[in-house]
């Protein structure tokens, strides 16, 4: 029975625990050796049409600059690389049921349909969330050939309200995208 007292609380928990991570993925053209590039520099008119606040975008160029310097670029006005970023948000609803009640569901008493077995609807606790999701890009762009050389993604819940909770939020996700950059190229 105590178990039972468990489980909500362990589902909250979980529901937590998922709320936090950053899913991250990246794509990358394979013909492209990755150690030749060591400057770049932002790219003014890709970031421009990010659709996030100025603010925002100062956050997140903050934390792209201090993750390409921590992987030994060099910020140039002469760069290899061009740095780009771009968002997309989406409502997200989940809907958790926890059929946990008494005698909810197929089992041992009192049935909906007469007898010890059956169907009983007991009392359910359903509860829905809402989040926005948004997903960061950042864009890596040779500055010579203007072609996308490594693309990656980062999807979050977003954070509102306390501008730190904020800032820290955008730091993880772009931590955690760059986490993937370089690729693992064979001959790299």
């Amino acid at each position: 029975m105590k178990a039972l007292r468990l489980l909500p609380l362990l589902g909250a928990v979980l529901l937590l625990a998922s709320c936090s991570t950053v899913r991250v993925a990246s794509d990358y053209d394979k013909d492209t050796n990755f150690s030749d590039y060591k400057t770049f520099a932002f790219y003014k008119p890709g970031i421009d049409k990010a659709e996030i606040s100025d603010l925002d975008k100062k956050r997140v160029l903050r934390a792209v600059e201090a993750q390409m310097l921590a992987k030994g670029f060099t910020k140039s006005s002469n760069p290899a690389v061009l740095v780009s970023i771009f968002t997309k948000a989406k409502e997200r609803v989940d809907v958790y049921q926890n059929n946990f009640g008494f005698n909810g569901g197929w089992g041992w008493g009192g049935g909906f349909w007469g007898g010890p077995w059956g169907w009983n609807n007991g009392f359910y606790n359903n509860t829905v969330s809402r989040s926005t999701q948004g997903t960061l890009y950042i864009d890596l762009i040779d500055a010579n050939k203007k072609q996308l050389i490594w693309q990656g993604q980062g999807t979050a819940p977003l954070v509102s309200g306390d501008v730190n909770k904020r800032e820290e939020r955008i730091n993880l996700i772009v931590q955690e995208i760059m986490e993937v950059y370089p690729p693992q190229v064979a001959g790299n």
